[in-house]
Order: structure tokens, then C-alpha cells, then sequence
């Protein structure tokens, strides 16, 4: 038995420690799966002859827990006012949902989050 250990930046909340350890527990020769969304660490006890490091690093990868969570930062620069009614207008460009975003917009319901998150599958409402 080997044991590997992966940085998981992207790992945050206890839903991805669910997810993790689903996506790792269904791999053959992995034994034992320690996901911290405090640490943001990942910890796998697996059989060699079954699976190897690389295996489950691309597991991680393709599952998008191992990038860093890209998150928008303050810019420092006042939002720019509206010549015409004195209002003013902060917006703001997510890339994963490829469209602008402003508090004087309405964003339709498209049934997933505004922003990546891994293991997060399509909102649902309550009439579903």
C-alpha cells in the first residue's frame, strides 16, 4: 500500500469532501480517502499494482480540485456613474459563465452557479 498526498486549493466546503471521496473511492486499489476542506489536502491510501499517483492526480485535475480557484479581488477603482440618471453601475465578467454581471442587471436562472465550483452538478428548484 502506498499513501499520496495532494495540495487542493480549489477543495473549500464539505461538499467537495463528498465529492472527492466519491470520485476516489470509485477508482480500483484505492482503500482509504482523508479530504480536508480546512487544509485543503487530500490524502489517499491505495494499492500500486491497481493505480498509481498519476492516476489519481488526474483524477483531481479533471475533477478541478487541484487549479487554484480563480475568485474576483477588489480592484480599488470607484465604479463609474451613469451620465444620465446620476446612478451608479458596478459590473463585473465571469468567465465560466461567459457573460457580464451587474446589480443593474437581471441574470436569468440558468440552473448552475455563477462561478466554478467543482462538484457542484445543476441547481435545482423546488418545483423539481
Amino acid at each position: 500500500m502506498l499513501k499520496s498526498t495532494f495540495d487542493t486549493p480549489a477543495l473549500f466546503g464539505d461538499h467537495h469532501v463528498t465529492e472527492v471521496r466519491r470520485i476516489l473511492l470509485a477508482c480500483p486499489g484505492v482503500t482509504q480517502v482523508y479530504a480536508s476542506s480546512a487544509f485543503h489536502v487530500v490524502q489517499v491510501d491505495f494499492d500500486e499494482k491497481k493505480i498509481n499517483h498519476d492516476d489519481l492526480m488526474r483524477k483531481l485535475e479533471e475533477a478541478g480540485y487541484l487549479g487554484n480557484l480563480s475568485v474576483l479581488a477588489e480592484t480599488g477603482v470607484a465604479a463609474e456613474r451613469s451620465d444620465n440618471d446620476g446612478a451608479f453601475r458596478h459590473t463585473a465578467t465571469y468567465e465560466t459563465v461567459k457573460k457580464t454581471v451587474s446589480f443593474q442587471q437581471k441574470v436569468p436562472y440558468s440552473g448552475r452557479p455563477l462561478w466554478n465550483c467543482p462538484g457542484m452538478g445543476v441547481v435545482k428548484t423546488m418545483d423539481e
